[in-house]
């Protein structure tokens, strides 16, 4: 995947707009700072406890940045600290400064990956929770890490500057005990959800970028139930639905798709804010075991399957941008009818453009969209006039 964040053609305002996710008064939270140094970064980061989760963010540093980071620690200078999520005990997600800390691991397996397959790595970090010897040793994804460093003033060489990990001489000590500070955070209190991870990563920056609540949900909650998500993501129809080719950079067509899983899940714990109601949905998802997942993933092709006839302007009812509101009504809507007995064929691309422009469902998605009341409404008028739709075709 690009580095590049893709420009999904969606109506944003839909996905972002939200009442909050509720007012806490006080947060019991555990942050224990620690001093790592390199060689057991290294050594988590391969025996998995470290994992690299999908943020659907490759490695974008160039050889020269990740040289930098490298003579900092070599000659003492303080790096930025690293964020990391406690998920289990000696079970660590990172939040904020996968750049650095995959920078020192491939320097000290002395790899450094190239730029046209470094989507390919994040799969295997994905999947895999890692990436094996006999990959690193693989000149298709990776090359030679050698120190690429600027001359010092006077036109002099620096003295670190061609080096690999195996030929720092003395140096080489320095590097792998040299420490950069990590903060573990876990929530304590509420005991309910993980708000507070959520919060607290949606105001990091990273890399200039901040992350959006959708890479950060693909971080707290990564889990088997996640790893398909990606697979429905890339489902032919959905793309062409879509208009992308390519799953977005920042994951907005994955939080379409957990809206409306989480919409058809029921809307009783719904109220008032989409945000917290998705989080809620996402931790639940952690204890998904194969049936639901399988289930889940059954469904969602089924409903890409009645949309046979349906393209690129099918959802859009009439604008110029994809409506998640629409998509996911339509698809609460299909799917509540199939529970009940009523075994849709199809969903005409004529019925979908007569739901989003019917006076009744653009009542319930105008300011306000995220409202308890708008969110019932426009499922329930949804379901109606799809029934209807399908009596008399």
């Amino acid at each position: 995947m690009s580095d590049e964040t893709t420009d999904l053609n969606i109506s944003l305002g839909e996905l972002a707009e939200d009442e909050g996710s509720g007012q806490i008064d006080e947060y019991e939270i555990v942050a224990s700072p620690n001093d790592f140094n390199t060689l057991t970064i290294n050594s988590f980061i391969e025996e998995g406890a470290i994992k690299i989760p999908p943020f659907q963010r490759n490695y974008v540093w160039d050889r020269k940045r990740a040289s930098k980071l490298i003579e900092s620690l070599i000659i003492g200078l303080p790096v930025p600290q690293v964020f990391l999520y406690e998920e289990s005990r000696n079970d660590f997600l990172v939040i904020d400064g996968q750049q650095r800390l995959l920078t020192v691991f491939f320097f000290a397996k002395g790899r450094f990956p190239r730029r046209d397959k470094r989507a390919a790595l994040r799969s295997l970090f994905n999947t895999e929770g890692g990436i094996s010897e006999e990959v690193l040793e693989d000149d298709e994804y990776f090359e030679n890490f050698k120190l690429t460093l600027p001359t010092i003033a006077g036109g002099t060489q620096n003295k670190f500057s061609g080096l690999t990990y195996k030929s720092l001489g003395d140096h080489r000590r320095q590097l792998d005990l040299r420490t950069i500070r990590n903060i573990i955070v876990k929530q304590v209190a509420p005991a309910s959800d993980d708000s507070s991870m959520f919060e607290m990563f949606n105001r990091l920056n990273t890399g200039g970028v901040n992350l959006n609540p959708q890479e950060i949900r693909a971080s707290l909650y990564h889990s088997k139930f996640f790893d398909e998500l990606f697979e429905l993501n890339k489902a032919p129809k959905w793309r062409e639905l879509l208009d992308a080719v390519d799953p977005d950079s920042r994951m907005k067509d994955m939080e379409i798709i957990l809206r409306s899983l989480a919409l058809r899940g029921g809307t009783g714990g719904y109220a008032g804010s989409m945000t917290a109601f998705v989080n809620r949905y996402c931790k639940a998802s952690k204890s998904f075991g194969t049936e639901v997942i399988q289930k889940t993933s059954q469904e969602w092709f089924w409903f890409l399957y009645l949309n046979a006839e349906a393209n690129a302007e099918t959802y859009k009812a009439g604008s110029s941008r994809f409506s998640p509101l629409l998509f996911e009504s339509v698809y609460c809507a299909a799917l509540s009818l199939r529970d009940e007995g009523v075994e849709l064929q199809s969903i005409e691309p004529n019925w979908v453009s007569a739901i989003g422009r019917h006076p009744e469902f653009t009542k319930w998605q105008q300011e306000g969209s995220t409202k308890t009341e708008n969110v019932k409404n426009r499922l329930a008028i949804t379901r109606t006039l799809l029934l209807a739709a399908s009596k008399g075709a």
